[in-house]
């Protein structure tokens, strides 16, 4: 086995492999880029080594930097992770010549499967049926234009390289076909440093459902079962689970097998992916074979009890398969969640800064995959695990330098019902401040019935919110149960105050019990009745709600019990009551007494500054491309400016028909939030 093993990667993949690296007592090596001195996978390692300046295009993707990095080190192994360098033939022949093992599949392997185009042709020759598309790269836009139309609109436009939605565009039209390429290539050619385009035809309602295979180098080779993955936005995936709601046994086997075929075919070692669009007759097109580790695999390894980490490096090390097929069950349901620093109430958009507050909820142990050994037995009811992956810490930066995934949460639970209940919680109970994240929007999908009766396909974020995320309104059954905790939680308060300023002996009968709770424009007249074991809060129709909690003022996290029933509440003090989130829901919850109740009814409200005639820079960025001038008279949809961040490319459009009166931002201009770019009149 292998004594020292480098890590060409960063962020919470990086920390991943150095977990179990640690677990099998082998040493590691981290590299990092001048933004990533103090990255957590540093702090991990057992050394690191500095390879270049924040870019990844000028460090972890320059394969002469992260040679250098091994000849210094003396690592035998190097694990890839995914992204950079992990599907790329150059980096797997250079560690070839130097004599150091790639924990990765050969590089025939490699090449054969993963260049989109090259996968595609053999899969066809293969008899494997595979989506409509053009296997030939596409030289420019024009051509770009005119294949999308011999193949019928919508199409995808992909780089042959890509991966993790970087270079992939959707075209519905000769226009977005034009754009599309050009931003897809420039995309493909900043991430990867490979621009190749090619186009195939957009299966609409499709699910993404993947098989993960693990092979060797003596000939065998098992498929892990699936994972759907087809909540997705802006073809990224965001909600992983294993396995899929949708499949039968009879389908999974059968995409299994041609799985591990694939894999055989190309004489496949290690742990790769097979990606599939399968639709509602649960016929199966393959999509694309990944030669690495996927981002979701953890779903995988918390329904298995297989870590895949481990297998690939003992793959690596020559060593034969413990397990065969036979070997393979499924046991349980797992549930991923990725957390993004992206602020779903600006569309999605990258934000970067300071983690003033990073507290992921409690890790437990439990299922299939324990923390030492893999889980024997049938599962105990009622018992969930939490696991999250994840490279940040709190006060750590969000670098605008890299992708925006920050840590990904996961759950496990006997069945999927509990899988997600038990997601809803940690998400509530996962503390992030500093930035903009997409904590909001993942409890949303939790609720969401579509998703909780697993009917969803590839297009669930396009329908279900086609005017993008602008938060969520509670039903009235949570209302109530938030309405009674936080007025519990300010009768607790105003003990305190009361206590502090001198306002209060021994008794607790000086803060009153009746209490107006106003919360997502409604209003409960409440009396809070407390005892040594919580709190009796009675509504106006009678209804009375029992709420218990070990809270006290300041903790910006709240457990209660209500009524029996868990509720976790993110807790920020407001005058006169709370900032609460939960569920999804960001509330202003004031509690007033009956006259104060009374008399801010009647006060105004104040309104935002108006920014109509303005647009402003939705997100960190710089500016790439200015595409009108002052004086320009724009039309609906025109697209305004193009802004680069987290090396993704944004195009602003305009909302209106109007007149460019001013433009204050050009060509390499870093912007922060929303300053102004441009003016009309």
């Amino acid at each position: 086995m292998f004594k020292k093993i480098l890590i060409a990667n960063r962020g919470e993949i990086a920390c991943r492999v150095i977990k179990t690296a640690r677990k099998m007592g082998i040493a590691t090596v981290a590299i990092h880029s001048d933004a990533d001195a103090q990255a957590l996978h540093v702090q991990m390692a057992d050394e690191a080594v500095h390879i270049g300046p924040s870019p990844a295009n000028e460090s972890y993707i320059v394969i002469d930097k992260v040679m250098d990095a091994i000849r210094r080190t003396g690592a035998e192994a190097v694990h890839p992770g995914y992204g950079f360098l992990s599907e790329n033939p150059r980096f797997a022949k250079a560690l070839e010549a130097e004599g150091v093992a790639f924990v990765g599949p050969p590089v025939r392997a490699i090449e054969a499967m993963g260049d989109k185009i090259t996968s595609k042709k053999i899969a066809q020759e293969a008899g494997v049926s595979t989506v409509p598309g053009v296997m030939g790269l596409i030289e420019d836009a024009d051509e770009a234009v005119k294949i999308s139309g011999e193949i019928g609109y919508p199409v995808m436009i992909k780089a042959s390289a890509g991966g993790g939605g970087k270079g992939m565009r959707i075209a519905w039209n000769d226009e977005e076909a034009r754009e599309g390429f050009q931003s897809s290539k420039n995309e493909a050619a900043s991430s990867f440093g490979d621009d190749r385009i090619f186009i195939e035809k957009f299966v609409t309602q499709p699910r993404h459902i993947e098989i993960q295979v693990l092979c060797d180098g003596h000939g065998n080779g098992v498929y892990l079962g699936e994972r759907e993955c087809s909540i997705q936005r802006r073809n990224q995936k965001v909600i992983e689970e294993a396995p899929s709601p949708f499949l039968d046994e009879e389908t999974r086997r059968a995409m299994g097998e041609q799985a591990v075929a694939l894999a055989h075919a190309v004489g496949y070692a290690s742990a790769g992916t097979v990606e599939f669009i399968v639709d509602g007759a649960r016929n199966f097109f393959f999509l694309e074979m990944n030669t690495r580790l996927q981002v979701e695999h953890p779903v995988t390894e918390l329904v298995t009890g297989v870590d895949l980490v481990e297998q690939m490096i003992r793959v690596a090390a020559g060593e034969k398969l413990s397990i065969t097929q036979d070997d393979v069950t499924l046991t349980g349901w797992a549930m991923e969640s990725r957390l993004y620093a992206e602020d779903p109430y600006r569309g999605f958009l990258p934000s970067i800064g300071r983690l003033t507050r990073y507290r992921p909820p409690q890790e437990i142990a439990a299922g299939p995959l324990l923390e030492t050994a893999k889980w024997q037995g049938e599962a105990p009811a009622g018992e969930t695990a939490v696991r999250n992956d994840t490279g940040v810490y709190e006060g750590g930066e969000i670098s605008m330098y890299y992708d925006p995934m920050i840590a990904k949460l996961c759950t496990w639970a006997p069945d999927r019902a509990q899988a997600i209940e038990a997601m809803r919680v940690a998400l509530d109970s996962f503390e992030v401040e500093g930035i903009g994240h997409n904590l909001p929007f993942l409890s949303a999908v939790m609720d969401h019935a579509k998703f909780v009766s697993g009917d969803i396909t590839t297009a669930f974020i396009a329908e279900e919110y086609p005017d993008g995320f602008h938060g969520v309104d509670l039903a009235g059954d949570i209302l109530r149960r938030i309405a009674a905790s936080t007025a519990a939680m300010h009768r607790v308060a105003e003990i305190r105050r009361t206590r502090i300023s001198g306002r209060m002996d021994n008794h607790e009968r000086h803060v009153g019990e009746d209490w107006v709770v106003s919360l997502q424009g409604q209003s409960y007249p409440v009396t809070v009745s407390a005892d040594r074991d919580g709190a009796s809060v009675r509504f106006e129709d009678g209804a009375t709600l029992r709420v218990a909690s070990d809270w006290t003022p300041g903790d910006q996290l709240a457990r209660l019990d209500v009524d029996g029933n868990p509720l976790v509440l993110k807790v920020g003090k407001i005058t006169q009551g709370f900032r609460i989130r939960s569920r999804g829901a960001d509330l202003k919850v004031n509690i007033r007494t009956p006259r104060q109740a009374e008399l801010a009814a009647l006060m105004p409200e104040k309104l935002a500054a108006d920014t109509s005639r303005m647009l402003l820079c939705p997100m960190p960025g710089m500016i790439v491309k200015v595409h009108v001038t002052e004086g320009d008279e724009v039309q609906e949809g025109q697209a305004l400016c193009t802004v680069e961040a987290m090396k993704m490319e944004n195009i602003l459009r305009a909302e209106r028909k109007a007149v460019v009166s001013c433009v204050n931002a050009a060509p390499g201009d870093s912007l922060a939030v929303d300053e102004v770019i441009m003016e009309f009149e």
